[in-house]
């Protein structure tokens, strides 16, 4: 199994995790748990905005729902905010679409987790290179991305 920075920077912390690798052709989430055998609510995507602030904030929502603009905006305490376009995500975060980590971006951003991830167990998400997941608690999550919960994510 390939090693990520991801999987480096939770080892260095102690931090316990599954590694889970899966075919690199697809980015889609709800496919990327089928292929893992996770189910899509387990399995949470990583999304970068701007504030109206010009501040960037992460969101870490089930691949299954959608970000609520509203809700993510009052977890940020900022009036609105709106999805990066695609080609800043690599220059801004160090990560690529479809392999956006909330954990080892090249500065730290103000994170947010949806308050589904709290009733689980375990979380998969990205583990910073496409084909390469990791599942892990959400309160270790949650620490080693400096995250906060809240009520963002709304049901497709």
């Amino acid at each position: 199994m390939t090693k990520t920075n991801v999987m480096r920077i939770l080892d260095a912390h102690g931090i316990t995790y599954a590694a889970h690798e899966y075919d690199n052709s697809t980015t889609d989430g709800e496919t990327v748990a089928r292929m893992i055998g996770k189910p899509a609510d387990s399995v949470f995507k990583t999304l970068v905005t701007e504030g109206s602030d010009r501040r960037h904030y992460v969101f870490v929502v089930p691949v299954c729902g959608t970000l609520d603009l509203k809700a993510a905006a009052h977890a940020a305490g900022v009036k609105s905010v709106a999805m990066i376009p695609q080609k800043n995500l690599l220059p801004l975060t160090g990560y690529i679409h479809g392999g956006c980590s909330p954990i080892g971006m090249k500065k730290p951003f103000p994170t947010f987790i949806d308050s589904t991830a709290k009733g689980k167990s375990t979380i998969v998400v990205s583990a910073g290179k496409i084909g390469h997941q990791i599942e892990i608690a959400p309160t270790d999550l949650a620490e080693a991305a400096g995250a906060a919960f809240a009520p963002i994510a709304s049901q497709r």
